[in-house]
């Protein structure tokens, strides 16, 4: 090739197509959202603007940076936060209650070295995470009953479920961000409704236990204060019998002569006098 070629629009138009060749293999910009793997013959040799707990957006190490053409291939790591969905995931409980479970984890590459070296993309990541949240949500959901997930027990369930698949995702390099369970229905005709009808059972008999429990803790406060009343009056009227005497047989005056009810009969008493029974209304024992 003579040297008139290289100064042909030919030859200027390949030496400005190679050099922008050049270029474009040595100069990459790294974006904020993006974390940056290195790989010298596909051996990572650094990460760029990796993940730091509180850092604060535009002073990252984002922007320009330079490898060898041809030589060094950047491998790009999506900073942001990534999800995980599982739908109508088949749970039994501990109550023998068969759910379908829709939950959703949420996760962030912490570790791009290890996350390439690994599964070599984050959404290879997501994907072998996606079967250890469904193991981790069986088993946490296989622990309890079907009412635990209608109690304020629901905040911790989900809290063991991220702690279980915490301690599987940081293998990747991956820290769980957060983990809700969507909703968990029973499956609709039958089961669903022999489900409502164990559950109404049940609180019934709840119910009738708390019941029972509250008459006897009466009885016995009523046992007790009676007890104790007795003991009182006895104490009083002990220090005076005459008053006593004079006390019982006003009440037996009231209940015979005053009180009216319903279930008190006609029947006439006629005494005499002198009967002992009237002894207070006449003024002598």
């Amino acid at each position: 090739m003579s040297l008139s070629w290289f100064r042909s629009p030919w030859g200027i138009g390949a030496l400005v197509v190679a050099g922008l060749l050049v270029l474009l293999s040595t100069v990459a910009i790294v974006p904020e959202t993006k974390q940056a793997v290195i790989l010298r013959l596909e051996k990572p040799v650094r990460t760029i603007n990796a993940y730091r707990p509180n850092e604060v957006f535009g002073r990252t190490q984002a922007g320009v940076i330079f490898r060898i053409p041809f030589i060094d291939r950047v491998v790009w790591v999506d900073k942001r936060v990534l999800s995980i969905d599982l739908t109508d995931q088949p749970v039994l409980s501990t109550d023998q209650l068969r759910l379908q479970v829709d939950a959703f984890a949420r996760f962030r590459v912490v570790d791009p070295l290890k996350m390439v070296v690994t599964v070599g993309h984050e959404d290879r990541a997501a994907e072998r995470l996606q079967p250890l949240f469904s193991s981790a949500l069986r088993n946490e959901l296989g622990k309890r009953p079907f009412a635990a997930l209608l109690s304020p027990e629901r905040g911790q369930v989900m809290d063991n479920i991220q702690k279980a698949l915490q301690a599987l995702a940081v293998q990747y390099g991956v820290e769980i961000v957060d983990v809700r369970i969507k909703h968990a229905d029973l499956p609709s005709g039958s089961p669903l409704d022999s489900a409502y009808e164990r559950m109404r059972t049940a609180r019934q008999q709840e119910a009738r236990t708390i019941e029972a429990q509250g008459l006897k803790e009466a009885q016995i406060i009523r046992a007790n204060a009676s007890a104790q009343a007795a003991q009182i009056y006895a104490q009083s009227f002990g220090k005076d019998p005459q008053f006593y005497d004079f006390y019982r047989a006003m009440q037996s005056y009231r209940n015979t002569f005053l009180v009216k009810s319903d279930d008190k009969g006609s029947t006439q008493i006629i005494l005499s006098p002198q009967n002992s029974y009237l002894r207070e209304f006449m003024g002598q024992r």
